[in-house]
């Protein structure tokens, strides 16, 4: 009997000691699972933070870095400092009177060029409501100027006009254009005649558009990818590059009543070995430089009777730095090329191909647009929250040599006398500029 007591005992003793061991053993399991939940969520919370430091250190650092950003040169006219965002975009009224400056700050910027000497550089400002605009064209009237939305991946049409009290506002119009693109847009313009607009994507699409948003012709420019896209200053001609070798340029033709009639290849620009990153007009549209992967700009005489078959003339190739993204610029005179690369830009003579300025470290990030006023005194550019204003002083050199040259070859005194003071006006004008400059 006691045998029997003493072995329930023992087994119930056992009993209760295996429940503890399983019962310790299941709550070293969930202390470890615990311990591992906490330790991943500690870990997952320690690279969200990490993460999330990393991106505001590099915002500080970009901020910093901007703001820190001092730039001095011998032909720098003036720094245009309002926006505050990112300028992506530039371009000049028509009339020579504006400059339009479009940045991810929500705003574009009216800038009135004969402040461009001043210290104080005033401007007025159109908000985009909802939205940014990354590129911005003006009219040939000079009383609007179209953007392309950001977000909304179209373009809005805004009005200038005179308020009650003198100053100037800005209006857009009740709708915004039609979505059509299928990639990002890579420029738009409105023809100098006023009968087209222009958009051009990273795909190989380019639109043309009548003035109220309707689709007049779609191109299709089969290279591969679109880098740059223009329309010419006469207005005729839009032309492409891309991830071939080769501008392709067309004619847009219009009825002798105004009425579109249809898009037509018009010629080619064959010679560089490699993509190229972006081309300019001159302002009669008879020259026309380009820019490429292949570490070259190119000059061409496109005055040719492409009717016929002829091609433009190739007249110079000359080494240059280029970027990713480079772009190039044509005084309206064909006689100064500029050319961005990175956050540099260098200015070379189109008659003899030499390099005749350099500016380093222009802006503190990669500069997005490149562009010379109508009467080609100045060069602006942008790629920081700044429009950088440069005198055109190689422009004056270029067109005091050719006036040099007609007057040796001159016979009539009295051309030779209007061509003596024509070059001692510019000669002043450039001793003015490098005086003020300190060059």
């Amino acid at each position: 009997m006691e045998a029997a007591a003493l072995l329930a005992l023992t087994l119930i003793l056992g009993a209760l000691v295996l429940l503890v061991a399983l019962a310790v053993g299941r709550r070293k399991e969930e202390i470890r699972a615990e311990q591992t939940a906490e330790f991943a969520a500690n870990d997952g919370a320690g690279k969200a933070s990490a993460t999330k430091k990393h991106k505001q250190e590099k915002q500080r650092n970009r901020r910093e870095k901007a703001a820190q950003h001092t730039f001095s040169h011998p032909l720098l006219a003036g720094s245009l400092k309002s926006h505050s965002g990112h300028v992506t975009s530039l371009d000049f009224s028509s009339n020579g009177k504006y400059l339009a400056s479009c940045a991810d700050d929500r705003t574009v910027r009216i800038w009135s060029t004969k402040d461009f000497l001043d210290r104080d550089h005033k401007c007025l400002r159109a908000n985009v409501e909802l939205d940014h605009a990354t590129l911005v064209s003006f009219s040939p009237d000079s009383r609007a100027f179209i953007t392309w939305l950001a977000n909304g991946d179209t373009i809005r049409v805004f009005k200038m006009s005179k308020k009650d009290d003198g100053t100037m506002g800005f209006k857009a119009a009740p709708e915004d254009f039609p979505q059509k693109h299928k990639a990002t847009v890579i420029n738009i313009c409105i023809a100098e005649t006023g009968k087209f607009i222009m958009s051009a994507s990273a795909d190989t699409s380019i639109h043309i558009w009548d003035l109220k948003g309707e689709i007049l012709a779609s191109i299709n420019t089969n290279q591969m990818s679109n880098s740059f896209a223009a329309v010419s200053p006469c207005g005729r001609f839009v032309g492409s590059a891309g991830f071939t070798p080769d501008v392709k340029v067309w004619e847009v033709c219009f009825t002798k009543t105004g009425e579109f009639k249809e898009v037509m290849r018009a010629f080619d620009l064959k010679g560089h070995q490699a993509g190229v990153h972006a081309f300019a007009f001159s302002n009669d549209s008879n020259r026309m430089v380009s820019v490429s992967k292949d570490g070259t700009w190119k000059l061409w005489n496109t005055d040719v009777e492409y009717k016929k078959q002829q091609d433009p003339y190739l007249l110079r190739t000359v080494p240059c730095r280029t970027s990713e993204g480079s772009r190039i610029a044509l005084s309206p005179d064909g006689r100064v090329v500029a050319i961005s690369s990175g956050c540099n830009i260098a200015m070379y003579s189109a008659v003899t191909g030499q390099l005749e300025e350099e500016m380093n470290a222009v802006h503190s990030e990669e500069i997005t647009d490149l562009k010379f006023d109508i009467n080609g005194r100045f060069l602006v550019s942008c790629g920081d929250k700044a429009v950088r204003v440069f005198h055109n002083a190689p422009g004056y050199r270029a067109a005091i040599a050719d006036m040099q040259d007609m007057l040796k070859k001159s016979k009539n005194e009295g051309v030779k006398q209007r061509l003596q003071q024509q070059i001692n006006d510019a000669q002043s004008a450039l001793d003015k500029v490098l005086a003020v400059n300190g060059k």
